[in-house]
């Protein structure tokens, strides 16, 4: 009893969830979370080879899944995912946001063009995401849900991740603007802001100094592991379970946002 009970308020089965950035750490693990939880998984991304092995991966566990390409920041190329995700599956009900870069250069060294790289990936891309998605969530029967990623930057300051942070603080901003937006027409947007899970875009200023440093704003002590932010997304993403949650922002940080609010 307890199994189908959950398996109502959770189970993603038959629903299919688009997810951009699937090729990457953290977008690899909740696009492989969602399918053990009976999801359709269309991985998205710029890579052919790392977007392949990735479904190669998801089949391997049981899983359903097909590679998309996209640019995250063209209006016509996602326009085109949804399309191609519509004519291989029939459906789409979930969307994740989850493609993101970074610049780890000193305030006075950011380029104009490595500031608008970010803001453009980061920001731009999940709002031309939301735009072309969001209409046809509408439009169905069932209705949709969009996850945004955010990150412990989107409120506090972080010393190196300038762009990165006005980015993040920026989609939490906007996911909350269009959730009011799409509140009476079955579509939810919400916001999951992960703390420090060590992937592509922050390696490079994880130096063992920055580590101690981030450690001792922890009470967890010690970073999260890209399986941790499935569980979360499961719950904002389900028909049931998440039904009256949108434009809400949750934090999966060991605790490090409990340090400083």
């Amino acid at each position: 009893m307890s199994a189908e009970f959950l398996q109502q308020l959770f189970g993603l089965d038959g629903r299919v969830a688009v997810v951009i950035g699937a090729s990457g750490v953290l977008g690899g693990a909740l696009a492989q979370g969602l399918s053990a939880a009976g999801a359709k998984i269309v991985v998205s991304g710029q890579n052919q080879e790392r977007g392949d092995a990735r479904v190669e991966e998801i089949r391997k566990a049981g899983g359903e899944a097909e590679f998309i390409a996209v640019n995250a920041v063209s209006k016509e190329s996602l326009q085109q995912l949804l399309a191609q995700s519509l004519e291989k599956f029939g459906r789409v009900d979930m969307l994740i946001n989850c493609a993101g870069v970074n610049s780890s250069a000193p305030y006075e060294e950011i380029t104009d063009e490595d500031w608008q790289r970010v803001i453009n990936t980061n920001l731009t891309g999940t709002h031309l995401a939301c735009q072309v998605f969001a209409p046809h969530f509408a439009a169905q029967e069932e209705g949709g849900s969009v996850l945004n990623i955010g990150s412990v930057t989107s409120h506090l300051p972080l010393s190196r991740v300038f762009a990165y942070s006005a980015s993040k603080a920026a989609v939490v901003n906007f996911t909350k603007n269009i959730a009011r937006e799409y509140a009476t027409q079955g579509v939810r947007f919400n916001v999951l802001c992960p703390g420090f899970f060590p992937a592509e875009q922050n390696r490079k200023i994880l130096d063992a100094k920055r580590v101690e440093n981030i450690m001792s704003q922890t009470p967890m002590a010690r970073f999260g592991e890209p399986e941790e932010l499935v569980g979360t997304a499961i719950l904002l993403l389900s028909q049931k379970a998440g039904s009256y949650i949108t434009g809400a922002d949750f934090y999966v940080d060991g605790g490090f946002t409990a340090m400083r609010f």
